[in-house]
């Protein structure tokens, strides 16, 4: 299935080895992989370490009230609706176009408590009930960058705005060394929130090549020690950088105001597409 969409040409990819398989495609980008009959299986590692932090927001089964910034296949959302039933979810995608092909040969169940709505994050974020998700998940990317919008210290301000006081914002971000960008948003949260951490593979954290980052930020302790513990269990282990180690990342890096705010950079050539 190919179709365009509001942001480029979008491609539903079957897998032949699992029957109610999809991989999402943006432009040659992979967006999402879901499974319809197992929304717990998770193909990409960064979607994981997303879910770890799921996990690890409330005790097993407890139901959350989560608001999504991007959107793709639904795969976080699929997926929390199967290990925490009853939990609210909103989710938010600018591309319409998306929205409808995904909701048309993806669909929910009735049952699932996740509302998907055509809008942008930014806005969307600024008109969220104040003090009202116990999470946030921000998965954003336009083509395969984060939009400027999303990496100002402004918009931190309205993440923590919209969080519960025991709230947690998570963030899959792209960067390399000299992690100029991912060091620019943690300054951001660092002048809004007490507590910061980052999930991710040794090899991107060394410098030695271009991948994801999973930003955390919450006023309360994060759960470091599970959180280290199921991401070094999996399949490509990754680690969590945090207190002193993450301040000497951070270095001199400052908060980047809306007027300056620039979107992440550009990948390698090959870095995230499919053939």
């Amino acid at each position: 299935m190919t179709r365009a969409v509001d942001h480029g040409t979008a491609k539903l990819l079957p897998d032949i080895d699992r029957p109610r398989a999809w991989l999402l495609t943006v432009d040659g980008a992979p967006q999402s992989y879901v499974d319809l009959d197992d929304p717990t299986h998770l193909e990409f590692e960064y979607v994981r370490r997303l879910a770890h932090v799921l996990d690890e927001a409330a005790p097993a089964g407890q139901p959350l009230d989560v608001l999504h910034l991007g959107g793709g296949a639904l795969t976080l959302p699929r997926y929390l609706a199967a290990t925490r039933p009853h939990s609210r979810q909103d989710v938010i995608d600018a591309d319409r176009g998306l929205v409808a092909l995904v909701t048309e040969y993806l669909p929910l169940p009735d049952d699932s408590g996740i509302t998907v709505h055509a809008r942008d994050a930014r806005a969307a974020l600024a008109d969220a009930p104040e003090a009202g998700v116990d999470v946030i998940v921000a998965d954003v990317f336009s083509g395969s960058r984060v939009p400027a919008q999303l990496t100002s210290i402004e918009y931190a301000r309205a993440a923590a705005r919209a969080l519960r006081p025991d709230g947690c914002y998570a963030a899959n971000l792209a960067d390399s060394a000299p992690f100029g960008f991912l060091r620019r948003q943690l300054a951001n949260f660092a002048g809004v929130f007490a507590h910061l951490a980052v999930i991710a593979e040794p090899s991107v954290l060394r410098g030695r090549r271009f991948g994801n980052a999973v930003l955390l930020a919450s006023h309360g302790e994060l759960p470091i020690a599970d959180l280290a513990r199921r991401t070094a269990a999996d399949v490509f282990p990754a680690r969590v950088e945090h207190g002193p180690a993450l301040q000497r990342l951070i270095a001199d890096a400052r908060p980047v105001p809306d007027a300056e705010a620039l979107p992440s950079p550009v990948p390698p050539d090959g870095t995230f597409s499919v053939a």
